[in-house]
């Protein structure tokens, strides 16, 4: 399978690359790839200065379109002293709908951004690099209905120092996913 350039950065098919991605985004996408044959050409990965992992920075220095990245927030509440935890999977010129569609479908009074020593711990996936891609057991992941229309969607890879790229339609039909309507403003 061939690299392929998105901006100045050189992507190669990431299970190709498993020190590129945390060890339960590898798990998912080798679970995945059995799964969707499309995952083995389809996700690429590409490794970056982790000081740029940062959207901004990010788009910025190596070229790529604001509208191509995907931003993956956690968030959580309470109803009846159970936690409800969903990531939410937007794209970078949206913003997650936190206190009404998502707090709506957590069905939570109030819900939360993860505040970042729990995203990380919880997520076992480092700051700045976290993906929806082999989040724990039990987690809603719920992307934006925009984003399997955006084409090519730049997301995290579990680690700063990489990043991951997979059509918005894969990443729609990754098993686990909801597509939510009005999810992101």
């Amino acid at each position: 399978m061939a690299a392929m350039a998105h901006g100045t950065l050189t992507w190669s098919p990431a299970l190709d690359h498993p020190q590129l991605l945390a060890p339960s985004t590898a798990r998912a996408l080798r679970t995945w790839a059995d799964d969707d044959p499309a995952v083995l050409e389809s996700v690429r990965g590409t490794e970056i200065d982790p000081d740029l992992a940062d959207t901004a920075a990010l788009t910025e220095a190596y070229g790529l379109g604001l509208e191509a990245s995907g931003n993956c927030v956690l968030v959580a509440g309470r109803r009846d002293g159970v936690e409800r935890t969903a990531a939410a999977v937007v794209l970078a010129t949206t913003r997650a709908d936190v206190n009404s569609t998502i707090k709506r479908l957590l069905d939570v009074r109030k819900a939360s951004f993860l505040p970042m020593d729990r995203a990380v711990e919880e997520s076992a996936m480092e700051y700045g690099g976290i993906t929806p891609v082999g989040l724990p057991e039990g987690w809603r992941v719920l992307v934006d209905s925009r984003v399997p229309l955006a084409g090519e969607v730049i997301i995290g890879s579990g680690l700063r120092r990489s990043k991951l790229a997979l059509p918005g339609e894969l990443l729609a039909r990754m098993p686990g996913v909801e597509v939510v309507e009005g999810l992101a403003r």
